[in-house]
């Protein structure tokens, strides 16, 4: 395969930016880039970096070589100063030495095509990355660790017990020798209902990791960006004392209580004759309807518009929020939240009532987090199982029985990725971030 590096961090200027290399000959580059030192394989070391003889940036590199990679293969990563001009220079760096961009999910594809992880432990890895909630961590980490591929390879092995007894009595019984005795029903019977608990246990990732969606609505100049930015605890959304400053609708994401909220800042609403505000305008009407939760924010408690909002929302839920109370506004009735997004009061009781609409009971029967293919393999395997469990039951033909027994093992060796096709691994992989 080829040498492929990729940026692992996001691609905008921060404290540091990570690269990520891999690929079987990689290592013999080292020089090109980093001078002519050798450097210690799993040991974080800071050197020079150059492009082409020319310093770019002083960097923290570190070495895998081989098996001891997350990949199975040679790999090194880069830890450099965050600056645009910095990942741009290494980038030509890479390119310069023959190195080529990755794909999305090419690392953990090539740990999977190495055999460091099984096919459910490089889906664990997106989950991870895209857990919503604490509860959705927690499930995806406990598939990562192996715990379920472990738990599927026990589930295999029973099965695979099970058909040998069958199969040795189809091609030994006229031999005196017998596989199988009145203990294979109950055992048979014991799986499936063991099978059934585990399926019990299982969560759908497409039930549980959803996004909540905020989405926050109100007059001009009621301060609803300067509400948006205190939430996300950074200046997202610009701000001004001009009227209609918001045009397009502003999406950010923060976690809070153990739970993560999509944020989306729209543009006030009014009349206007400046066509690209009403398309901004226009946008916030019908984001409305996408919301899981509506935050309008006021800046008056004599505001006329509060009714108008209250109907724009119709039966979503709602959150009243009168704004700038530190200009010694007076408290009143008809407001679920009194908030100054200047100085951040009232900001914890505004941030536990959106909590309060998400809130979920956490499920202790809960063991793993799991995705459609998942379900449908399962349940075609436990149903093959079933037929056996039948046909042994009644007499039936003992080789349907162990045909049964073998595709509901060939359904588990699909889960975990020991039979799989191109195109089951392109549509998994291709949902992975670069870099990852």
């Amino acid at each position: 395969m080829s040498i492929v590096y990729a940026l692992a961090t996001p691609a905008a200027k921060s404290a540091i930016c990570v690269f990520r290399v891999s690929g079987e000959g990689c290592l013999d580059k080292l020089s090109v880039l980093f001078g002519a030192v050798d450097i210690s394989p799993r040991v974080f070391s800071v050197r020079p970096f150059y492009n082409s003889g020319v310093l770019v940036d002083t960097v923290g590199v570190l070495v895998f070589s081989g098996g001891k990679s997350y990949t199975g293969e040679d790999s090194f990563e880069v830890h450099a100063h965050g600056g645009l001009g910095v990942m741009s220079l290494i980038i030509e760096a890479f390119d310069s030495v023959g190195f080529e961009e990755a794909a999305p999910g090419e690392f953990t594809k090539r740990a999977f095509l190495n055999n460091k992880i099984d096919l459910n432990e490089a889906e664990s890895v997106l989950d991870v990355i895209d857990s919503a909630s604490a509860d959705d961590v927690y499930l995806s980490s406990r598939s990562l660790s192996g715990e379920f591929s472990k738990k599927v390879h026990g589930f295999a092995s029973v099965i695979n017990d099970l058909r040998m007894r069958v199969e040795g009595e189809i091609d030994f019984s006229d031999e005196g020798e017998s596989f199988m005795d009145e203990k294979i029903i109950s055992d048979l019977d014991r799986l499936v209902c063991d099978f059934e608990l585990f399926l019990g246990g299982c969560r759908n990732k497409k039930n549980m990791s959803v996004k909540n969606k905020v989405v926050f609505i109100g007059p001009v100049n009621s301060g609803k960006s300067s509400t948006f930015n205190r939430l996300l605890g950074f200046e997202r959304a610009l701000i001004s004392d001009i009227p209609g400053t918001t045009r397009d609708i502003i999406e950010s994401e923060v976690f809070y209580s153990n739970l993560s909220f999509s944020l989306f800042d729209t543009a006030g609403i009014r009349n206007t004759d400046d066509s690209i505000e009403a398309m901004g305008i226009d946008y916030t009407k019908s984001e409305i309807g996408n919301a899981d939760v509506v935050v309008g924010v006021f800046d008056s408690p004599l505001d006329d518009s509060v009714d108008y909002f209250t109907s724009l929302v119709g039966n979503k839920n709602f959150i009243k929020v009168l704004n700038k109370i530190d200009l010694d506004k007076p408290e009143c009735a008809g407001f679920d939240c009194l908030i100054s997004a200047k100085t951040g009061e009232g900001f914890d009781s505004f941030k536990e009532k959106i909590v309060s609409f998400f809130s979920k009971s956490s499920d202790d029967s809960a063991t793993f987090l799991v995705r459609d293919r998942h379900i449908i393999l399962f349940n075609e395997s436990v149903e093959a199982l079933k037929k056996s469990l039948f046909i042994l039951k009644s007499g039936g033909g003992l080789e349907i029985a162990a045909e049964e027994l073998k595709i509901s093992r060939s359904c588990l060796d699909v889960v975990v990725g020991e039979k799989t096709s191109d195109d089951l691994l392109g549509d998994i992989f291709s949902k992975f971030c670069i870099g990852k």
